[in-house]
């Protein structure tokens, strides 16, 4: 089995970072959506005042596959460490309706899907929208 190390991200990482965020487009179906670059991710997570923070996982790769290496789950379980260690009393994920595997994870590690439970819907406004709501 690998041996994983999750870290903090660096302003090294920004490549890796956009390289992952279009992986995960690709994989979501959604590649038209990513509109960043690498130059915007250094500026919003490395400047002054970041709007993100991001975490790495680094491993020695095994052979073969590397799913099922629990990797997920560490992440998701060092989240919540750093959630607590930053007083939030709560963390929030998003998830595709057809991503069954990520939703079993999430519930078999404790979450509560709010949708099912509460009824909630995810909205955003962005491009034109986003534009004239600030105009109004």
């Amino acid at each position: 089995m690998a041996s994983v190390r999750i870290r903090e991200a660096t302003e090294r990482d920004c490549g890796d970072i956009l390289r992952l965020i279009r992986e995960l487009a690709e994989y979501e179906k959604l590649s038209d959506q990513v509109k960043i670059s690498e130059e915007a991710l250094r500026a919003d997570g490395f400047g002054e005042n970041p709007f993100y923070h991001c975490l790495i996982a680094e491993f020695l790769p095994a052979p073969g596959d590397t799913q099922g290496q629990g990797i997920g789950s560490k992440i998701i379980k060092k989240v919540a460490k750093v959630a607590l260690d930053k007083g939030c009393s709560q963390f929030r994920l998003a998830v595709l309706d057809w991503n069954k595997r990520a939703m079993d994870l999430y519930k078999t590690l404790g979450a509560r899907d709010l949708t099912e439970a509460e009824g909630w819907h995810s909205f955003r406004f962005e491009g034109e929208a986003l534009k004239a709501l600030a105009e109004k």
